[in-house]
């Protein structure tokens, strides 16, 4: 008989590492000249927005740049942060930029996965759990190709293989 092998496709990353990014943000911050006496407010709110505080758009995008460069250092996906929203205006002539950290999967993102497999892979059995797809085949080979083919498609998404059995 057969042995089946299988692996869920999820949306996550770890928060420890992304606290540890913002925490080296902010010391950075701290000791660069062209932030001296400027107000640079970086909070995390329940683990799945950023809300970044500061006095024009040209230090709001010097921030990001710091966040970003830290992200990749610890090995972070850029597209953990939603940038779509725009910056709104704030009190005392600051500006206020909220980032959406993207953390799961929903509905339609798992549906797209999944119909991408079966079009890609037809041998491949997707199946919808909630906010991740498991993805069940008989060789092993199969399933690293329909990860490399996920991580090429869907690269705006931080996508997370675990559970490989």
């Amino acid at each position: 008989m057969a042995q089946d092998y299988s692996f869920d496709v999820t949306c996550n990353f770890d928060k420890q590492e992304f606290q540890n990014a913002l925490d080296q943000t902010r010391r950075e911050i701290g000791t660069r000249f062209d932030f001296k006496g400027v107000l640079v407010e970086i909070e995390l709110l329940d683990d799945n927005k950023l809300v970044i505080k500061t006095e024009s758009d040209l230090k709001l995008t010097a921030v990001l740049d710091i966040i970003e460069s830290k992200m990749i250092k610890r090995n972070l996906s850029l597209s953990i942060l939603d940038k779509s929203k725009q910056p709104e205006t704030a009190s005392g002539g600051t500006i206020r930029k909220e980032l959406k950290l993207i953390n799961t999967l929903d509905s339609e993102q798992t549906k797209e996965i999944a119909k991408s497999i079966r079009n890609n892979f037809p041998k491949a059995k997707p199946i919808i759990q909630g906010d991740s797809v498991r993805v069940i085949s008989k060789s092993k080979d199969e399933l690293q190709a329909i990860m490399k083919t996920l991580k090429e498609e869907k690269s705006n998404l931080p996508l997370a293989f675990s559970n490989f059995k």
